[in-house]
């Protein structure tokens, strides 16, 4: 009886004391694992955009810059992001052309801003052209008319070009994007001096891009996009180097068929403007540009054609990790 009644008690205590553990271990604070927070990445106001391109015609304003040739093209654009809707930019680029002057190439600089509220975007800035390289071109080998004695270099079909035609010009653009597949702008350029013929030059244009939704190329990466653009440039009376020749104000318009592929873009375009070749012939002084039967020179370089441009673009923050 009385071993029993020990063992009973013993029992009892055991059980008391399990419980009384099992109600202390519930009373303590219950462990929780959390992962670290993720740290959002610093701004980096910093970026750089820079590209290459190469194309079967350079075309500026529907004039050709490269007698119809192919034309090679880079450039390299640092820029700051005040903030995520202010960027500040400066940049260089160089094309190959074929100018009677025979300017090496076209070795432009450009600085700008571009203030974004919303949906509507802003670029102004100021774009310098140069054209390093050139010859004084006169008719008369050695020295004519226009040109230095023993400056110039002869133009077989009497056109003529000054050494330097380097220039610069003021512009504003602005775009408004509808949505992720239209946006519609309009650009205007100023320059004192276009071309250095000794007048003022204003170009006004619109433009219009249409992306094709994404959906329409599954995984594979293309894209695509219709673009055009209509525009028109206003010359006025040249200095006496180029005879105070009247220069033809004139429309140009292009539309063309894009395909995107990472950082790649191929564009294919056609180009025209209203220029006579007569009056092409006076603002290009070209130096393939035939004679007609009443002497005066008649260019190509402004009649409709199509062109294809390949090009890369890149920029440190999007392609390169």
């Amino acid at each position: 009886m009385g071993k029993t009644m020990n063992k009973t008690i013993l029992s009892v205590a055991a059980v008391l004391a399990i419980g009384a553990g099992s109600a202390s271990a519930a009373d303590l604070p219950a462990k929780v694992y959390t992962k670290a927070p993720v740290l959002a990445p610093a701004f980096n106001p910093w970026d750089i955009a820079f590209g290459t391109s190469i194309s079967s015609e350079y075309l500026f304003r529907g004039i050709s810059q490269s007698n119809q040739k192919p034309s090679v093209s880079g450039y390299f654009e640092p820029r700051y992001n005040v903030t995520k809707d202010l960027q500040l930019y400066a940049g260089v680029s160089g094309s190959s052309i074929s100018f009677t002057n025979r300017a090496a190439m076209e070795l432009d600089g450009y600085a700008g801003i571009r203030p974004t509220f919303g949906p509507v975007a802003f670029d102004f800035g100021v774009w310098y052209y140069g054209y390093p390289g050139g010859q004084c071109i006169d008719t008369v080998q050695g020295g004519g008319l226009f040109c230095p004695v023993g400056s110039s270099a002869i133009a077989a079909n009497g056109n003529w070009m000054k050494r330097d035609v380097s220039f610069y010009e003021v512009y504003g653009k602005v775009n408004y994007t509808f949505n992720d597949n239209f946006s519609l702008g309009a650009n205007v350029f100023y320059s004192p001096n276009f071309l250095n013929f000794g007048t003022d030059g204003t170009y006004a244009s619109v433009v219009g891009k249409v992306i094709a939704p994404s959906s329409w190329y599954g995984t594979t990466g293309i894209g695509s996009y219709l673009s055009g653009e209509f525009g028109r440039q206003w010359l006025g009376t040249t200095d006496g180097f180029y005879a105070f020749t009247p220069l033809a104000s004139y429309n140009t318009w292009n539309v063309g068929l894009g395909f995107t592929y990472s950082v790649f873009t191929l564009d294919l375009r056609y180009t025209d403007t209203n220029l006579t070749k007569t009056e092409c012939n006076a603002i290009t002084s070209d130096f393939t540009a035939s004679i007609n039967s009443n002497g005066f020179g008649e260019s190509k370089w402004c009649s409709a054609r199509f062109t294809a441009k390949l090009s890369a673009d890149v920029t440190l923050q999007n392609n390169i990790k």
